[in-house]
């Protein structure tokens, strides 16, 4: 990877950003588990394309974080004493990728073969993608998002209030109703993230720490 490729990397995290939240707010609401089979089947029936380009934007968001998780790891561990939390970012982002990847291809399965499915089949995939394939998500994000927020207050080079505002997400994602505006909270982090650790890795950065000293505060 030349230099200036491997310098864009960081930038992933805004890109990851972007497409989960065209996804969340594009896709639109599948049925819950106590719905009756037949009206499961005739959302997924119904909305078939939305749901299939719905869940493609999904599974490509994380996948593309996992590359985000990298990148701040390898930022992250220049700190010797961030070291071993960096490995944890990447753990939680790995761990999101496997919930977001199974819910989105079970959902995906559920639109283009819903005319092949039993009910009972169809009531334990929409089971799997509303109760279980979230979990990995919530625990990947908790990981994610308490390795940033100690990395970067045992002095990784980013300011002390994103290690906070991680720490506080990381929290809230474990809360049932704070779940899910916390993983908003957690787009926002990576985009001002990744702008940053773009901004601190390029070949000049000796124009960088006034500006920097101002966002740190």
């Amino acid at each position: 990877m030349s230099d200036r490729l491997s310098r864009l990397v960081p930038l992933t995290g805004a890109l990851f950003a972007v497409l989960a939240v065209v996804a969340i707010f594009t896709g639109g609401e599948s049925p819950g588990t106590n719905e009756p089979t037949a009206k499961i089947i005739a959302y997924y029936a119904t909305h078939r394309s939305e749901v299939e380009t719905n869940n493609i934007l999904f599974a490509l968001a994380f996948l593309i974080l996992v590359l985000f998780a990298a990148s701040l790891r390898s930022y992250l561990r220049q700190t010797p004493a961030a070291e071993g939390l960096s490995a944890m970012v990447l753990a939680g982002a790995v761990l999101m990728a496997v919930g977001v990847l199974t819910t989105s291809g079970v959902e995906y399965g559920l639109a283009k073969e819903i005319h092949h499915l039993g009910p009972e089949a169809v009531k334990t995939l929409n089971f799997i993608t509303e109760e279980l394939a979230f979990l990995p998500v919530i625990g990947g994000a908790f990981l994610f998002a308490i390795g940033s927020g100690l990395a970067i207050l045992r002095g990784a080079r980013l300011p002390k209030w994103l290690g906070w505002v991680a720490i506080v997400l990381a929290i809230a994602a474990l809360i049932p109703p704070a779940s899910f505006p916390s993983l908003l909270g957690f787009a926002i982090w990576s985009i001002i993230v990744s702008i940053l650790i773009y901004l601190r890795t390029g070949p000049d950065t000796t124009a960088l720490p006034s500006a920097a000293g101002t966002m740190s505060g």
